[in-house]
């Protein structure tokens, strides 16, 4: 049997817009490993990371695949959405 796949929507278009992504890690990243992030801006919170950045498809990706090859455990990806009239960009708290 022949399984067909369709082509994605975007498929052969650019990738959209970069986003802003917050992800969260497990345990304190010393400053070697977040070298590994450039792109991304470090805060401690309680005992994780979070690494924030403004990033397109493939850097997330990347962002992502790097954090796995290094063996941390990611508790938590999400891609913030800025609300009209919010003081802060990405502010997922209600007006």
């Amino acid at each position: 049997m022949m399984r067909v796949h369709l082509p994605a929507l975007n498929h052969g278009l650019m990738d959209p817009a970069p986003a802003l992504y917050v992800i969260r890690i497990n345990g304190h990243l010393g400053a070697t490993v977040l070298s590994a992030f450039p792109a991304m801006a470090s805060r401690l919170q309680g005992a994780e990371t979070v690494l924030t950045g403004l990033l397109d498809r493939s850097a997330h990706y990347g962002v992502l695949a790097e954090a796995e090859a290094l063996g941390h455990d990611l508790l938590e990806v999400r891609q913030l959405i800025p609300h009209c009239g919010s003081p802060e960009l990405g502010d997922s708290r209600s007006p």
